[in-house]
């Protein structure tokens, strides 16, 4: 978001050989040579305790990652789009790969501000070989509809990450029928994480890639900012400054121009990929959705929902990101809940599209910790069934063709 309105840790990097003694998970054979990130000085406590649990940061070299196609190579026509009707609106999510047995999760992946389902196309087209993946449009982006926030109450009220979780939650529960593993990009990865926070017993693990630290966030302003901040937000959302920024960004150069900032390599900003960002925002009501979204400096931040998080949590960051610098990034690999930390040398705020050879192999390796049968505990299984036989969700929101 900061695109459109306005470190504590550095990485010494070594190449380790297959023995090395730091506590790296010795199942990424398929991802080696693997380099370690370590913090200058001496480790604090923490960091120690985290290293005796196997909690650990890298960094892979570009040369060193290939997706593994051995399995699947996918055709998009693989990939199906399919509607779903959620609290009275339609949403429009992509499906493609087996549907594995109830005991194993789905793969959900989640896109970022401005962005759709089609971001992910490159990672489904890998991750369907091995199983089912969903990639689903939010409320007010892609090709589900966008309802009109002014009418929803004060702004913000309708396009925020507590109705965002509800969405994913509500569409596990009656698409997907298991629970599911997310990999989110950008504000996705909040969705996502308040999504396990609400029911860890249907978000297994989340993945966030790239995630939002909401630089616009009350808290994360300046007292002496603050009124600017607001004053600017309110004048988008009720003059015609607002429609002017949109219709600015809202062209195939505008939007180009957006792609190419964020992205390490500006060449990987292909035709298709702009087609796939523009055309759902020139449908009626993306406007007041862009509008009213650029003014949510509320809600949750990352922070927050990783300290609360209950499920492992897999942290990636482009190294290249203009707008969620790696080294602020870094500060959230000490949170408890996250088991991995992992930067992407040479690439931006989107990898999932703009370099699925570092990012799919990430997945498969987190869906393998995590993709497998359910804790067979009793009360595990309980947790479960009760939240899939608790959906607030009657018949008529069931899956539509």
């Amino acid at each position: 978001m900061s695109i459109f309105l306005t470190g504590v840790v550095r990485c010494d990097v070594a190449s380790l050989p297959r023995n090395s003694s730091l506590p790296l998970h010795s199942d990424l054979a398929g991802l080696a040579p693997v380099v370690a990130c370590r913090r200058h000085g001496p480790p604090t406590a923490s960091e120690k305790w985290r290293m005796s649990r196997g909690r650990h940061a890298y960094t892979l070299r570009p040369h060193s990652v290939a997706a593994d196609t051995s399995q699947a190579s996918l055709s998009e026509s693989a990939i199906r789009t399919e509607t779903w009707t959620w609290r009275g609106h339609r949403i429009r999510y992509l499906v493609a790969g087996r549907r594995g047995d109830s005991s194993s999760p789905a793969l959900l992946l989640v896109h970022g501000f401005g962005s759709n389902a089609d971001h992910w196309r490159k990672i489904m087209e890998v991750q369907a070989g091995d199983r089912e993946v969903y990639a689903i449009d939010l409320l007010g982006y892609g090709y589900s509809d966008k309802p009109d926030p002014r009418l929803a109450g004060p702004p913000s009220s309708l396009y925020n990450f507590d109705t965002w979780s509800d969405q994913l939650l509500d569409f596990t529960r009656a698409v997907i029928g298991r629970s599911a593993v997310l990999s989110c990009n950008s504000v996705g990865g909040l969705a996502g994480l308040q999504a396990a926070v609400k029911d860890p017993a249907i978000v297994r693990a989340v993945q966030v890639i790239n995630i939002s630290l909401r630089a616009l966030h009350l808290s994360k302003q300046a007292a002496w900012k603050r009124p600017a901040v607001s004053t600017l937000q309110r004048a988008l959302r009720t003059t015609g400054a607002g429609p002017w920024l949109f219709k600015r960004l809202a062209t195939r150069d505008g939007v180009r121009k957006v792609l190419q900032t964020c992205y390490g390599d500006p060449k990987t900003v292909t035709d298709e990929l702009v087609d796939y960002i523009l055309k759902p925002g020139l449908e009626p009501g993306a406007v007041e959705v862009f509008l009213d979204f650029i003014s949510y400096s509320s809600g949750p931040l990352p922070e927050d929902l990783l300290q609360a998080c209950k499920v492992p949590v897999s942290i990636l960051w482009g190294e290249a990101d203009p707008w969620e610098p790696v080294k602020l990034g870094r500060t959230l690999a000490l949170y408890p809940s996250v088991e991995e930390w992992a930067s992407l040398p040479g690439v931006g705020h989107c990898p999932q599209d703009e370099a699925p050879d570092q990012v799919n192999p990430f997945v498969t390796e987190f869906m393998r910790r995590h993709g497998g049968e359910c804790a067979t505990s009793q009360s595990s299984q309980r947790n479960l069934h009760a939240s899939l036989d608790n959906s607030p969700l009657d018949s008529a929101a069931a899956k539509s063709a």
